[in-house]
């Protein structure tokens, strides 16, 4: 059984963002692992291993505009089912 089940993967456009900001705000605020959060001041890509995905597009959503959104259920693809 995998300890956070949903990899969340997004990407986020706006301006002035900041790949450092964003790393510590997830740190400080979610559950979860597998964190990368790479990008530039205008277009950031976030990959998040996390039970709460949720909560992951509420925050991206209030600092740009989001797209590209995948959410994946890890046990299930574990398990040969589609994710």
């Amino acid at each position: 059984m995998l300890e956070f089940k949903y990899d969340t993967q997004l990407l986020i456009d706006g301006k002035g963002l900041d790949e450092d900001t964003i790393n510590d705000y997830f740190i400080a605020n979610f559950e979860g692992n597998s964190l990368l959060v790479l990008g530039d001041e205008e277009t950031v890509k976030i990959h998040f291993h996390t039970n709460r995905p949720w909560e992951v597009l509420e925050y991206c959503s209030t600092i740009g505009e989001i797209y590209d959104i995948v959410v994946e259920d890890m046990d299930r693809q574990s398990r040969g089912l589609k994710g």
